[in-house]
C-alpha cells in the first residue's frame, strides 16, 4: 500500500488519461490545445522522473470495500496509516495535513482522522478493494452540499450543480470530473458525491433517468466552456457522475464534489492470501 499510494500520486488512472486524450482531439481553441499538450508533457515527465504529477498531493483518503471475512480487517487502519507515513517519505508526498484549530502542519500527512478512512463491509466475502484518493486543495474548493425543498425537484438539483461549477469550478483546474450525490441530508449526499468521482469517467448510473441527467449536465456544463485550466475551450468537464439513495419525501439533499484534470485516484483489490490486482492503472507494476 505504500508503493501503491505513491504510485497514484505520480500516474493518472487509465480512464482519466483516455478521456483527456479524447478531449484534446476534439479541442479547436489554440490556447486550449497548448494547455492539453502541456498536461501530457507533465505526465510524461512525472513518469520518467518518478515524481508526483502535481505538487499538491492532497490529503490522503482511503475508501475501503472489505469482505466481512477478509482476514486482515482489524489491521487495516494501522496498515493504511503506516502506508501514508511511508509514502510521504518515499514517494515523496507534500506535507498537507494541518491540525485544525492548532494550525500546525504535522509534516507526515497523518493527523487526527487522517488519512481519512471510509468503510463499506460486504457480507460473505473475503476480499478487499482499497481506493486511494488524493484530495487536493483546488479540487476540494468547489465542494458544497445543501438540502432542497421537495418542490425544487430535479430542476433544483440541476441548478445547484451549475451554480457550484460556474462559481468555483475554475479553481479546481478543469476539465473536471463532477460527482453529484442525491439523497436525504447533507452528509449522505456529500458522501455519495465523493463516491461518484471514484467511478470510471465514462460510467453511467444504472437508473435510466439518472443516466440521462448525467448526460444533460455534462453537455450543459461543457457549453459553459471553461476549458483546460479555466482558460477557455470546448469542455468544462471530463464527465458527470451521479450517485443516489432513497430519500425522505420532504427533502432532496444534493452535494457536489469535483476531481481536477490530474484526478489522482486508484483502486487495488486484495484476495485473502494478499495476492492483488490493480484495477485502475492498466499495466501498472509496483
Amino acid at each position: 500500500m505504500t508503493r501503491f499510494t505513491g504510485y497514484v500520486g505520480k500516474r493518472l488512472p487509465t480512464d482519466v488519461m483516455k478521456k483527456l486524450e479524447a478531449l484534446r482531439e476534439q479541442e479547436t481553441a489554440p490556447l486550449a490545445c497548448a494547455v492539453y499538450d502541456s498536461m501530457f508533457e507533465n505526465q510524461k515527465r512525472a513518469d520518467e522522473l518518478d515524481r508526483p504529477s502535481c505538487q499538491d498531493t492532497g490529503v490522503i483518503q482511503y475508501f475501503i470495500t472489505a469482505g466481512a471475512r477478509f482476514p486482515y480487517l482489524g489491521e487495516l487502519e494501522d496498515v493504511l496509516r503506516n502506508a501514508t507515513l511511508e509514502a510521504t517519505r518515499k514517494a515523496p508526498l507534500r506535507h498537507n495535513a494541518v491540525e485544525t484549530f492548532v494550525e500546525k502542519n504535522t509534516g507526515t500527512n497523518t493527523g487526527s482522522r487522517v488519512p481519512w478512512l471510509d468503510w463499506e463491509i460486504i457480507p460473505d466475502d473475503d476480499g478487499c478493494t482499497i481506493e486511494v484518493y488524493m484530495a487536493g486543495g483546488g479540487c476540494s474548493l468547489p465542494g458544497a452540499a445543501k438540502v432542497l425543498m421537495p418542490g425544487q425537484g430535479y430542476e433544483g438539483v440541476n441548478q445547484f450543480v451549475f451554480d457550484v461549477i460556474t462559481s468555483y469550478g475554475v479553481n479546481a483546474c478543469p476539465p473536471l470530473l463532477v460527482g453529484v450525490g442525491v439523497s436525504t441530508s447533507v452528509e449522505t449526499a456529500a458522501r455519495l458525491s465523493k463516491k461518484a468521482i471514484l467511478r470510471p469517467v465514462d460510467s453511467r448510473h444504472p437508473n435510466a433517468d439518472a443516466a440521462k441527467m448525467e448526460e444533460l449536465l455534462e453537455s450543459g456544463l461543457n457549453q459553459v466552456g471553461l476549458g483546460p485550466q479555466g482558460l477557455g475551450g470546448n469542455a468544462s468537464v471530463m464527465g458527470v457522475n451521479i450517485e443516489s439513495s432513497a430519500r425522505h419525501p420532504s427533502t432532496i439533499g444534493v452535494a457536489v464534489s469535483t476531481g481536477c484534470w490530474a484526478h489522482r485516484r486508484g483502486a487495488i483489490r486484495f484476495s485473502a492470501d494478499l495476492s492483488y490486482e490493480i484495477l485502475s492503472h492498466k499495466g501498472a507494476v509496483l
